[in-house]
């Protein structure tokens, strides 16, 4: 066999997409694995504007990356990560993707012919295996990674992920000399009402108990189950005044709330305590115990009330 024999039977054999255009974008080369996966023969192709024949192409993008290869005669390269596909390849994997079309890696890479003419080869690989599995893998890591943020019941931020975003707020309130605000709220008489529902009653009023107060929340608050009945929010951004206000409302929507549960209605109450970061805290659990004292104030005052942290009543 000559050179070119070999060279035609490779091109023609290997599972990659072979194609070669010159400076006007004419394709001047077509391989076998592209007449089977594009659907076109060579002599229908060859000639003809790459552009004409794959109209879908984005070309002000594609031409910016070709032209890069003519002028500096350095391959360049395109993955999936970056463009899904450049080709619309269908792709003959039995397994579902988002896609109909193949994943791509596209290699560009500079010929100089004999002539002294310049082309460019694009390669094209079929990574759509990769793509699926990389994308399934993504997947279960953001799953693994929500699971180890949120709460399995009430879909909240469970404490270990809600103390570490009071950490940040607390040094950037500090850093910045911005307001920051910590709620904390305790349901009345909680062991009660899991003794006349059982669990399972227990259960739906912290399930509606959550949802009926991130209704009530800004975008950039932060609510967390802290424990049990316990719940929490940072209200960056936010002063006492602006604090007593979410912290009433609070109360006020938790005592409203009637939640259906096998053929009774229960109802629930709420003891709040309400503090904001002050000069004398010098780390945020100094603001979690501030708060806490206060809803312990809330609580020994006869709950279903807001308290305030003494230190700020005091000033």
């Amino acid at each position: 066999m000559s050179p070119n024999d070999i060279c035609t039977d490779i091109t023609n054999k290997i599972n990659t997409g072979i194609l070669i255009i010159d400076n006007q974008y004419n394709i001047v080369f077509w391989n076998r694995y592209l007449e089977i996966h594009a659907n076109k023969k060579t002599d229908d192709v060859v000639g003809h504007n790459l552009f004409q024949v794959f109209p879908e192409l984005p070309q002000k993008w594609l031409k910016r990356k070709v032209e890069s290869v003519f002028q500096l005669k350095s391959q360049s390269f395109c993955s999936w990560e970056q463009r899904h596909h450049l080709f619309e390849l269908p792709h003959t994997r039995p397994i579902s993707t988002n896609s109909h079309f193949m994943a791509q890696n596209c290699t560009f890479l500079p010929l100089e012919r004999k002539d002294g003419s310049d082309n460019v080869c694009i390669l094209i690989e079929d990574v759509t295996d990769v793509c699926h599995y990389q994308t399934m893998l993504n997947k279960t890591l953001e799953e693994l990674a929500q699971a180890n943020r949120i709460d399995g019941l009430t879909q909240i931020f469970n404490r270990k992920h809600w103390e570490e975003c009071l950490e940040k707020e607390f040094s950037r309130a500090r850093r910045y000399q911005h307001g920051l605000a910590l709620i904390m709220f305790d349901l009345d008489h909680f062991k009660l009402l899991n003794d006349t529902y059982g669990h399972l009653g227990g259960d739906l009023v912290l399930i509606e108990t959550a949802r009926v107060i991130s209704s009530l929340l800004r975008l950039g608050d932060l609510f967390g189950r802290y424990g049990g009945e316990e719940f929490a929010i940072i209200l960056p951004n936010t002063d006492i005044v602006g604090a007593l206000d979410v912290a009433e409302r609070i109360r006020v929507a938790i005592s409203k709330n009637v939640i259906n549960f096998q053929e009774s209605e229960i109802k629930v109450t709420a003891s709040v305590g309400v503090a904001v970061i002050s000069e004398d805290d010098n780390r945020y659990e100094d603001l979690i115990s501030n708060t806490d004292l206060a809803l312990y104030d809330a609580k020994a005052s006869g709950r279903n009330i807001v308290c305030v942290a003494k230190q700020l009543v005091e000033t």
